[in-house]
């Protein structure tokens, strides 16, 4: 008996020595990653669920960390097409870890779970992921204000339908897809009430396959301009191929479908990624969560747009641009005609970043 409880008290004396020392060094290491580090021991790591050359959400980050390289000096890597199930998503972090990354960057929403679990496991190390998963320590979430870019690509598509039948190709029905569903309609109508914006699911990022057989659906429903929550071009392919129009999204691709090419609503991650790595370096980072306007923007219209559409955008733009409009200002009806936002009124961040409902104008349901 005196053996058995002389084992157990060593036991909790290495325990708590481990405990001890696991704590002094993760103390230790973050103090030192406080102090700042030259750009040549920086390594960022950046994880894709699709192409790095997707002309989508992948390629926009791809474009950020050649920037990265290449202003600040540091050293940086990729791995794409990580699928964003907890295996996959947890094997490729650690992966980069092993292979001496101290910043961690993830391109997709399935990536947060993965994340916020190693991120504990590594103190030491700065982890960014697009969702809602963070800490206050060393893991934030990112994401920018698309939904203004997206309500001006809506109003190009508001002004060039002509059976004010507009259809809308999604991934997933999580809050950063249906708000921008919700901006793209809301920007429509604000210049043609009479059209409407039916969503067809995919289930998918990234199914090419399963892209083109939902806006093939949508146009022989008679829409004759599209657009998408998509990281492929597949959309805008379908819409040129049967004649529509389309407004893209992601990124700037002009060339793609030249033919059916309106704008694209895009992203330009360059500012963001390189203050946060600037302040890595510097020392003076902090675990902040990210959701604004530097990194977004509308492309340039192209010579399909309807005349005037021009106009309409630099308008919208100036409002939203000078502070005191914004695309969720009431009165805002949902789909069925009940006001959820009041004259006067707007939708809160928290209340934009948990959006569960459809504005009035959009046909279907949230999957």
């Amino acid at each position: 008996m005196k053996k058995k409880l002389l084992i157990v008290l060593l036991s909790c004396v290495m325990i708590f020595a481990l405990t001890a020392c696991g704590g002094s060094k993760d103390k230790e290491t973050i103090e030192d990653t406080a102090k700042g580090m030259a750009p040549e021991d920086v390594k960022v790591g950046f994880i894709y669920i699709g192409s790095a050359e997707d002309q989508g959400f992948n390629n926009s980050h791809e474009d950020a960390r050649v920037a990265l390289e290449k202003d600040l000096g540091v050293k940086t890597m990729y791995l794409e097409k990580v699928p964003d199930n907890a295996a996959g998503s947890e094997k490729a972090i650690r992966d980069l870890i092993d292979q001496d990354c101290n910043v961690i960057i993830g391109s997709s929403f399935g990536y947060g779970d993965a994340m916020a679990k190693v991120a504990e496991e590594y103190p030491e190390i700065h982890f960014f992921a697009t969702g809602y998963q963070s800490n206050d320590k060393n893991f934030v979430n990112y994401m920018g204000r698309i939904y203004k870019a997206r309500y001006m690509a809506g109003i190009a598509a508001g002004m060039k339908t002509e059976s004010n039948q507009i259809g809308y190709v999604a991934a997933f029905g999580i809050p950063e897809v249906v708000r921008g569903i919700n901006a793209f309609t809301l920007g429509a109508r604000s210049v043609n009430p009479d059209a409407t914006v039916e969503v067809k699911w995919t289930g998918a990022w990234g199914d090419s396959a399963t892209e083109k057989t939902a806006a093939t659906e949508l146009i022989n429903k008679g829409c004759d301009v599209l657009s998408y929550h998509q990281d492929t071009t597949t959309t805008q392919l379908a819409a040129q191929e049967k004649g529509v129009f389309v407004c893209g999204y992601h990124y700037a691709t002009p060339d793609v479908a030249p033919k059916a090419y309106l704008t694209s609503a895009v992203w330009n991650w360059e500012p963001y990624f390189k203050d946060q790595i600037q302040k890595i370096i510097d020392g003076t980072w902090t675990p902040n969560n990210y959701w604004g306007d530097e990194v977004i923007q509308l492309d340039k219209l192209s010579a399909l747009c309807a005349e005037g559409t021009q106009e309409k955008v630099d308008a919208a733009k100036e409002k939203m641009d000078a502070g005191d409009w914004d695309v969720f200002y009431g009165p805002i009806n949902d789909q069925d005609g009940k006001l959820k936002v009041k004259e006067g009124a707007s939708l809160t961040d928290k209340e934009m970043l948990n959006f569960d409902w459809f504005v009035e104008g959009v046909k279907g349901t949230i999957e």
